[in-house]
């Protein structure tokens, strides 16, 4: 009787699968970008706002600076252009930078004219280091 299941079994299962058909598979994209359907945009565009943790940092720390904090900062810009400015003028003369070339310690200073505008190249002498700073002409 034990063979007789199996071969019942054996021949039902031949009989269902000679029935049975299988379809394709067909992916279609969530992303409407790439051809999905365009109600899934909203979804797509929370979620990953949801998920976006930069600009909500960006923004807590814009809101935590107090008016004293603000100001302090402002106040500390204002002076440090108001040295700067003494010092080129201590260092250049009232007529500011002119082309050539100086010396300021251990930095070198380059000034030139050029197409793209005053090129002005920093080299440090001690580290081997050097910026260059363009500010185009208006």
């Amino acid at each position: 009787m034990n063979t007789f299941i199996k071969t019942f079994f054996a021949f039902a299962l031949v009989l269902c699968a000679s029935q049975m058909s299988a379809q394709d598979l067909v992916y279609k994209p969530k992303n409407p970008a790439f051809g999905g359907d365009t109600f899934n945009y909203n979804w797509l565009l929370s979620s990953a706002q949801a998920q976006d943790l930069t600009t909500e940092n960006h923004n807590k720390a814009i809101t935590q600076k107090s008016t004293v904090d603000a100001f302090a900062s402002n106040l500390n810009n204002l002076l440090l252009s108001q040295i700067s400015r003494q010092i080129i003028t201590s260092q250049f003369g009232e007529n500011g930078l002119q082309d050539g070339q100086y010396t300021l310690g251990n930095f070198q200073v380059d000034v030139a004219s050029t197409l793209e505008g005053l090129t002005i190249t920093i080299f440090d002498q001690v580290q081997g280091e050097s910026t260059q700073i363009v500010i185009p002409f208006y």
